[in-house]
Formats: C-alpha cells, structure tokens, sequence
C-alpha cells in the first residue's frame, strides 16, 4: 500500500511538473521584437496558423509543443480571416484570442482637400491595403446619386466626395472608400441645406459645392474663407464675372505648366470665369467641411475684389480704385523684385 501511495505521489508530482514546463513554454512570448501586422488568409486552420508562425521563426517552443497546446489547452481556435497587429510580448493564448476576436488592425487615408478627383484617386490606388477596383462601371452609380441635387447633368466626382480621414481594414475596395466619401458629404451638405440662409444665389445644393471648390482653391486661411464667400456672392448678386483664377487652371488641365498668362485669362473654356458669367459648370477640386459651411454662411460686406498679399491672406476691396491700389501694392511691386 505505501507503495502504491509513493508511486501515485510520484506520478502526480511528475504530471504537476510537466504541467509547470508546458505552461512555462506556451507563455513563452512570440518572438517578435516589434508590432506586426499579420494576415490570416480565409480558410487557414490554427494547425496551419501554428505551422506558418513556426516558417516564420516566430514560436518560441517546437512546434509539437504548440500543437499540442492548440488540441489540448487551447480555448477558442475558430479564428477568423482579416490582417490583425501582434505585439511583442503576447503569447500563443493572446495571439490566438486576437486571431478569433476578428478585431482587425485598421489602416487609414487622409483624402486632402484642394486636390483633384484625378489626384485622389492616385492617393487610392497608392495604398497597399486597398483593393483597387476603381473603374468608370464602378464609380457610376455614385455619381448617378448625385443627380437630384443638382439642375445641370453631373459629370465628374469631383467636389462630391468629403475630405477627411477613413479608416479601413486589409483588402477594403477602394470604391467602398469614395462610396463612403460621398455618403458623408450628401449627409453634411444636405443638412447644411436645410439650414441655409435666404437669398444665397444657389439654386441646388451642387451649386454650393461649386463655390466651396473655389473658396478651397482661393484660400487656405480659415478667417478668410467667409469673407472671399461673401466677396463671390456679391459678384454673383451684381451680375459681375467671378474672375477667379482657379478656375481658368481648372479648365487649362494638363496644359497649364504653373504660369498663368493673360492669354489663358482669354481662353474660352466652360470653367474661364473670366470669360463666362456665373457658376462654372462644376466644382473644380475637392472640398472639406470649412469650405461648405463658408459657402452657406458667406460674411456680409461691401467688398468686390481681392488681391492676394504673398503670405497667404488677401486684400479687400470695396471699389475697383481700391482694389487697383492694392494690385499694384502687393502685386506689381512683387514683380518689379
């Protein structure tokens, strides 16, 4: 009997030993000395997750260990497919936790204002964690919902999308992205539209995105994107041409090479304000919330003209004999140097 009693001592010291062993391995730390993003392809098992961790040097124990603890110890191994961060420090239980939690790491890009449509859709196809399916089929019905707001065919996606920050896991489709985009610019803009001031010279809320896209281009200086509203608004109320030169660039395209000239000021296209009188035919870049809210809420004044100083922030001008004065102040001056 005190035979039996000692072997089942030994055996129960043996079993608790070898369970101190295989805790102390499988709370082993991956061997990663920094974040990582890892990718878990769809229909990978663990067996195979184990397997891959192992080729790739991570694991700190054999891979019988880990197997092991994956059949035997392991406490969720339904893991779910996405590209999930693994920090230094976790072990094969905070691994696999992540693995079947599905809290994918998430990706972001920032869509700037001032830019083109073109240009952003560059900044699209440049993402590594984006699927780029961007194609005309694709993009199509967005710009069909656009339509209602507007009294003149919609062309181009641009000026429709919100400028902002969107986050996104691996393998997102970039259309969803502009999808997005334009689902948060109609919410914003829509309810700016309902809220708007009388007597604005808008007669659908597209027009609105065409004067911000101009207000984007004019100025980068939050305390004067009200004031230059104001300034269009006025010229728009007095029949006068908006003159702006962004939207004879605009119209320009790839021809223009950074040098405006007085030619181009001349030059008949749909989008030459110096030419046509009213809104151009369209929004000529991409716009953030600020530039909408100054479109709506454009500051009240006398001003007709602007010049710019070369610092950033511009001159107003009530009469021309002013804005003449100004011209030849920051202008002229600045090319006699």
């Amino acid at each position: 009997m005190r035979k039996f009693i000692i072997l089942v001592l030994l055996l129960v010291a043996t079993v608790m030993t070898l369970n101190g062993w295989f805790q102390y391995q499988t709370n082993k730390p991956l061997l990663v000395e920094e974040a990582v993003h890892y990718t878990l392809p769809a229909g990978q098992s663990a067996i195979a997750t184990i397997n891959d961790f192992e080729q790739k040097g991570w694991l700190p124990m054999s891979r019988r260990v880990a197997r092991v603890w994956l059949k035997l110890v392991a406490r969720d191994t339904h893991i779910r497919a996405g590209t999930y961060e693994i920090q230094p420090g976790s072990n094969l239980e905070a691994v696999f936790s992540l693995l079947a939690s599905g809290q994918e790491v998430q990706y972001d890009i920032t869509l700037i204002e001032g830019l083109t449509f073109d240009q952003w859709l560059q900044t699209l196809a440049d993402s590594e964690w984006l699927d780029n399916d961007l194609t005309a089929e694709q993009l199509q019905p967005i710009l069909d919902s656009w339509q209602p707001y507007a009294k003149q065919p919609v062309t181009s996606l641009e000026g429709l999308l919100l400028a902002d920050t969107y986050h996104f896991t691996n393998g997102t489709k970039a259309s969803e992205i502009v999808q997005r985009a334009s689902d948060a610019m109609q919410a914003f803009l829509l309810k700016r539209w309902e809220q708007r001031l009388g007597g604005l010279p808008y007669n659908a809320p597209f027009e609105v995105l065409i004067m911000a896209s101009i207000i984007e281009k004019e100025t980068a200086l939050e305390f004067e994107r009200m004031h230059i509203a104001g300034v269009f608004v006025n010229r728009l109320e007095r029949n006068m041409r908006l003159q702006t030169d962004p939207t004879v660039i605009y119209g320009l395209g790839d021809r223009f090479d950074g040098n405006l000239t007085r030619k181009h000021l001349r030059e008949d296209t749909p989008y030459n304000t110096y030419v046509h009188k009213g809104l151009p035919p369209g929004p000529i870049a991409m716009i953030g919330k600020a530039a909408v809210e100054a479109a709506l809420l454009p500051e009240v004044t006398e001003d007709l003209y602007f010049v710019a100083k070369g610092d950033g922030s511009h001159v107003f001008s009530a009469t021309l004999q002013a804005h003449n004065q100004a011209v030849r102040q920051y202008q002229l001056k600045k090319e006699d140097k």
